[in-house]
């Protein structure tokens, strides 16, 4: 069962770790415990957006990460689901639908791909060096790895494409006048990948934790009454050895938020505090949908919310408080480090223990 849909179920899934709107099935990024990581952001195309209820991009975020053992197979999943089911329905919990299109990132400890998508439409790039991102536009041009059987056929009967020439996925399928908020995803995208650019060959975890807590870019918002939801940053190490090293804030505005670090290992304690409440008569999933409101925060978030607004009024105790919290952070990625780099071997109890650990520290704090 998924957030709109029920699908056939697969023989066998891997265990995940999610960041999700709580109120839906999917997720917006996550992990696997082979080490594939999936995230998504919404995008609109000259294919209709359709209200009718369908799969989500981020149950298809999850769908992947469920299903996937690398990140190729990832993006198979995602695909022939897509193909199969289509993309649609609400994706905010609100009266009025507020419908997209999906591009992905996915990445596992050899290979990294770019996924967009068009409806049932999709053309994927497979990210061979250097850095890539993502930002509310469709970005792969006529370096196609991979696409959907039908894409250029569509494009040429809908008369996007004339049939000769380059093909570029995201000059065909781009709107041709932008809605205003992708006038600053553009903005966004090109600031974006300046950041990674100045970092070529020196991008650590605490990179892009920086890149993701830059303001002036807007990659981080916290203004016109909409803020930065949780964020992600993970390390793959090549060496299938190494754990691979997962770090959530599962808090709003990641230059406020503590990147907390997560390991696969059998055993792993569940972290109640970080898990939204469920109802009996969840709104959600009533028909009609949404038609009331209920109270999703989680406690870590709660107590979050509670420390932003000292942040804001007492600023000397707000940076004290930021400060505590940074050391926090940078505890753990030192810790992170001298697992990676083999300096200290933790055993399975620690690493079982280590996310209920941090945001139990963070939860003291507060």
């Amino acid at each position: 069962q998924c957030t709109y849909l029920e699908i056939e179920q697969a023989e066998h899934t891997h265990a995940v770790v999610l960041s999700r709107p709580a109120w839906l099935w999917g997720a917006e990024m996550g992990a696997n415990d082979c080490g594939v990581c999936v995230g998504n952001e919404g995008v609109w195309t000259r294919e209709p957006t359709g209200e009718d209820e369908a799969l989500l991009g981020m149950d298809l975020v999850r769908l992947g990460l469920e299903r996937g053992g690398s990140a190729r197979e990832a993006l198979e999943v995602i695909t022939a689901l897509l193909e199969r089911h289509g993309q649609g329905g609400s994706c905010k919990e609100e009266p009025v639908p507020f419908v997209y299109h999906n591009t992905f990132l996915l990445a596992d400890r050899t290979e990294a791909w770019v996924l967009e998508t068009a409806g049932r439409y999709w053309a994927a790039q497979r990210i061979r060096e250097g850095s890539r991102n993502i930002s509310n536009q469709l970005s792969i041009g006529s370096d196609i790895t991979a696409e959907h059987a039908g894409l250029r056929e569509r494009a040429r009967s809908q008369g996007w494409w004339s049939g000769d020439g380059e093909f570029s996925f995201a000059q065909v399928f781009s709107l041709e006048k932008q809605p205003p908020r992708m006038e600053a995803a553009k903005a966004r995208f090109q600031a974006g990948k300046e950041l990674l650019r100045r970092h070529a060959g020196d991008i650590t975890a605490e990179t892009l934790m920086s890149i993701l807590r830059d303001k002036d870019s807007g990659i981080c918002v916290d203004s016109e009454g909409f803020r930065t939801a949780g964020s992600m940053v993970s390390v793959l190490p090549r060496d299938p050895a190494l754990p691979c090293v997962h770090f959530f804030t599962g808090t709003p505005d990641p230059s406020r938020s503590v990147f907390k670090p997560f390991v696969f290992v059998a055993g792993i304690k569940p972290v109640p505090q970080v898990r939204s409440p469920s109802f009996l008569q969840d709104p959600a999933k009533q028909i009609p949908r949404f038609q009331s409101s209920v109270d999703r925060r989680h406690e870590l978030y709660r107590r979050h919310q509670a420390a932003l607004e000292l942040m804001e009024q007492d600023r000397e105790r707000g940076q004290k408080l930021l400060d505590t919290l940074q050391e926090l952070e940078k505890q753990g990625l030192q810790g992170m480090r001298e697992l990676l780099q083999g300096t200290v071997t933790p055993c399975p109890e620690e690493l079982a223990d280590l996310f209920f650990d941090c945001v139990e520290a963070e939860m003291k704090f507060y």
